[in-house]
């Protein structure tokens, strides 16, 4: 989750800084080198343990770079600063509640209006729809952003063999909730369990993932497993983690934080350097790890493949 509405101001995010099945682990690790994911040497300078015992670079400019040229995050900054209100508001402090949060086995219900409404495994998933590497920016709506190599597949796969009907204009995607696992989910400030809604042809865009992995291994629990939505040109509380829901539906569907505080964020929430937040501007971004700002590109740099979804929209008033 990307936002503590009551409290944090920009200068706070500017200082603020598994047991697992061996057949999803092995099932994963051929999928990344089947995608092209770069092989990570265990004995590499400067290498990290991965959730799942294997390696990921701490410095990954040699690995992963996204069609900028900006080198990807390390895995550790990338796994030690996370939003995620269900465990706690600060975001150095999750991987540690969610260090013994259980990611496999992991069900994901597919229904509404669509012809073939199942229950999919996150390994059904992967043996139906191969994961892609997908190295994308993510940029959150405090103001500072990172870039992450994903492994995933298209949304549109998915949709495409549930068959939406012909009635359905959105997909309204659910999280977790388990509180007794998830101690920020007693914080009743909140409309639990988080809620997350795109329009279809969002959903449909190539661009919009479901993620299952990054850094050519498994999804941490911080970051969303045992699966999580990438929206990549959209700010990072639209991308929903640990899903446990998609339902496609006839409305626009509520979402947590247009729920929360409606004049600030809103249904659509793309990256847009031209409309401010109402409590600091959105001109610039800091990536995690360095200390200058940076200016903040139109859609997150994605314009040329999802401006198209908004041609003839006030992007101000629907924002």
């Amino acid at each position: 989750m990307d936002k503590d509405y009551q409290s944090l101001k920009i200068d706070r995010s500017e200082i603020t800084p598994k047991s697992l099945y061996l057949s999803r682990r092995d099932f994963m690790r051929s999928a990344a080198l089947a995608a092209g994911a770069v092989a990570l040497a265990a004995c590499a300078p400067g290498a990290a343990k991965s959730i799942d015992g294997s390696t990921a670079p701490t410095d990954p400019s040699n690995a992963y770079m996204d069609e900028l040229g900006n080198p990807a995050n390390s895995f550790q900054q990338t796994t030690n600063y996370n939003n995620y209100y269900e465990f706690t508001t600060n975001p150095q402090g999750v991987a540690r509640l969610a260090a013994n949060f259980p990611t496999s086995p992991w069900d994901v219900n597919v229904y509404g209006l669509v012809n073939n409404p199942k229950t999919f495994t996150v390994d059904e998933l992967n043996q139906l729809f191969t994961p892609e590497e997908r190295i994308y920016r993510m940029r959150c709506v405090e103001g500072w952003s990172l870039v992450i190599p994903w492994l995933g597949f298209p949304l549109s796969k998915l949709l495409e063999a549930v068959e939406p009907t012909s009635e359905a204009t959105h997909v309204r995607f659910e999280t977790v909730f388990a509180p007794d696992e998830m101690p920020g989910l007693k914080n009743l400030s909140y409309p639990w369990p988080y809620q997350e809604g795109l329009r279809l042809d969002e959903a449909n865009n190539d661009l919009t993932i479901l993620a299952t992995g990054m850094y050519g291994g498994e999804l941490p629990a911080q970051n969303g497993g045992g699966i999580r939505l990438v929206v990549p040109w959209k700010y990072g509380f639209k991308s929903a983690k640990a899903l446990v829901k998609i339902e496609l539906v006839d409305y626009q569907p509520d979402t947590l934080w247009n729920a929360i505080a409606p004049n600030e964020y809103g249904f659509y929430s793309n990256v847009n350097p031209n409309v401010d937040h109402p409590r600091w501007s959105q001109a610039t971004e800091r990536r995690i790890g360095d200390t200058d700002r940076r200016l903040t590109l139109m859609f997150n740099g994605y314009e040329d493949q999802v401006g198209y979804l908004y041609e003839g929209m006030d992007l101000k008033e629907n924002y």
